[in-house]
């Protein structure tokens, strides 16, 4: 008998594409994320500017947040990325870094490229490089938050088997690397699966099969027949259901990261930046650095590793570390130069 489904457990079923064009092309939650993520930073800094928060001039926050976004974010993230979660690939064959159909961003990437960005960007307009960062790390929680809901949405990133009562069954497993392995976690169940699916819905099945057949090898075939299982889950319930045994309940982790690091951060930073106008300059970056360092950390252990481990620490556990300590330092440095909006 094949595994029967634990219907206690919500299986997840969202498409990542908000419109889809052709089987890669559309319009993507994670990009509508970015979209999302830039008008909110765009109007919270516009007010910030014309209330006095900022040596920003509100006409120039259009062209700062434009070049932020793309010079900091954008090319930050991506950049981060390959160095630090993917150098093998990035220095074998640096055109990669382009294919930006297959994903791969990484926030410890964006929030260091936006320090870059915003340290040239104040020192070519001769304004305070702290002040115009506090602001930015103001809004900045706000893309985290849509960022990660976008992540449960496409169903990566997901957390650690859980029985929890909002534990969630991700079909993405299915395509899960065992990172130290490297093997397919589902490799040795391949069989039995597709067997469920064609139980379930023909059709699915016998493309699934096609698939396994004309693969190059084993690796390959269920590779490629895990994938359409995933993408046919989204809208087939019968074969959603066929595959949902199979899979383990899991750590919607990526909705704790979602509130740690992007509601919670959001509304602290928001309340001390309305509290105290003219706050030392870096104290809020400081805060920034350090807050959602602990919220990462905190929320990495009920993540599945996506990478290999540094000293006992996932990735994003380890590079959230050096962010307290460079949090420490712009607290220092504010309260070293004293400099606020007034001066």
């Amino acid at each position: 008998m094949f595994p029967q489904l634990l219907a206690d457990f919500y299986v997840h079923q969202w498409d990542p594409f908000v419109v889809q064009f052709t089987d890669r092309i559309g319009i993507r939650w994670y990009g509508l994320a970015y979209v999302l993520g830039f008008f909110a930073a765009y109007w919270l800094l516009v007010r910030f500017a014309k209330k006095g928060y900022t040596e920003l001039e509100p006409n120039r926050v259009a062209d700062f947040i434009t070049l932020a976004a793309f010079l900091g974010v954008m090319l930050g993230g991506r950049l981060g990325y390959f160095l630090l979660y993917n150098r093998e690939d990035f220095f074998d064959n640096p055109k990669v870094f382009f294919n930006f159909l297959d994903g791969g961003m990484a926030s410890h990437g964006g929030i260091f490229g936006l320090v870059i960005f915003t340290w040239f960007y104040a020192w070519k307009m001769k304004i305070s490089w702290t002040g115009i960062g506090d602001n930015l790390v103001t809004v900045a929680p706000l893309g985290l938050l849509f960022g990660r809901l976008a992540n449960f949405i496409n169903g990566e990133l997901y957390g650690q088997i859980s029985k929890v009562p909002w534990a969630v069954k991700f079909p993405e497993e299915l395509v899960h690397r065992d990172e130290t392995t490297g093997q397919w976690l589902f490799r040795d169940q391949a069989n039995e699966i597709v067997e469920s699916v064609r139980a379930a819905d023909a059709e699915t099945g016998i493309r699934a099969v096609q698939l396994l057949e004309a693969a190059p090898n084993p690796d390959a075939g269920w590779f490629r027949a895990a994938k359409l299982f995933v993408e046919t889950s989204w809208e087939n319930e019968a074969v959603r259901n066929a595959i949902a045994g199979f899979l383990n309940p899991r750590h919607p982790s990526q909705i704790y990261e979602a509130i740690a690091e992007g509601l919670l951060l959001f509304l602290l930073l928001y309340f001390v930046r309305v509290r105290w106008k003219n706050l030392y300059h870096g104290i809020l970056t400081g805060l920034f650095f350090i807050f959602y360092a602990i919220g990462r950390i905190s929320c990495e252990f009920f993540r599945e590793p996506d990478s290999t481990q540094i000293l006992g620490f996932t990735k994003g556990q380890f590079y959230s570390l050096f962010m307290i300590l460079v949090g420490a330092g712009f607290l220092v440095w504010g309260l070293k130069t004293k400099r606020t909006n007034r001066a």
